[in-house]
């Protein structure tokens, strides 16, 4: 299903790897993504209020709610299943890297990806389940360089920007279920996503949209 879908010749190849996969598909810029989507929220007429809320029955001024709230999805819905996977990237000036780069780790905590965005490159990362904390560890950081640079040697001396960690929201599957509140207002559930939720976010809220009622 990818464009150009192919597999890698032996000159394509990082040293030490003995096959590989090549494609054109497009990366996304997280903050970039998320203000795009927020901008076309708020043309569609929607608004945003932030709050800090302990039980979905507080929310007292929607004719539908939609429990998407990561991590605390699970709290709000007394999921007990829910629990993170502690993720962190480096991101580092652009040396010149206009491909990216990804490779299966398998059930290692230790991941190697390299994600060009223009001026900056996304350097990954670590996938530490059911750890939550959301402090940066530096040795973690420069493990995640120490690898990246073996594959791309110009990411060695690249300057860093910045550091990002996060807490994937994880559950043995994805939660897309429709519900209601014993006050009779529809409830939508749609959480667990883990590091996959770029890839499911549009489908989950097609099935939402069949899901809400008429």
């Amino acid at each position: 299903m990818l464009p150009d879908f192919r597999e890698c010749s032996p000159g394509e190849l990082p040293a030490g790897f003995e096959g590989g996969y090549r494609s054109t598909v497009p990366l996304i810029d997280m903050p970039v993504y998320l203000q795009y989507l927020l901008r076309r929220f708020r043309e569609a007429g929607g608004t945003v209020q932030q709050q800090f809320v302990s039980s979905l029955d507080e929310i007292d001024d929607g004719s539908v709610i939609v429990n998407c709230a990561g991590l605390g999805a699970g709290e709000l819905a007394a999921d007990g299943s829910m629990r993170p996977i502690r993720g962190q990237h480096v991101v580092v000036k652009n040396p010149g890297i206009t491909e990216f780069f990804s490779e299966d780790t398998g059930l290692s905590p230790d991941l190697v990806c390299i994600y060009p965005h223009g001026e900056t490159v996304v350097l990954g990362g670590t996938a530490i389940d059911g750890e939550p904390s959301l402090r940066e560890d530096p040795v973690a950081a420069r493990a995640i360089v120490e690898r990246c640079a073996e594959i791309d040697p110009r990411l060695a001396k690249a300057a860093i920007v910045a550091h990002r960690v996060g807490a994937r929201p994880t559950r043995s599957e994805v939660r897309v279920e429709a519900d209601v509140r014993e006050d009779g207002v529809p409830l939508i559930h749609n959480y667990g996503h883990g590091g996959s939720g770029v890839t499911l976010s549009w489908g989950c809220a097609r099935e939402i949209v069949g899901l809400l009622p008429s």
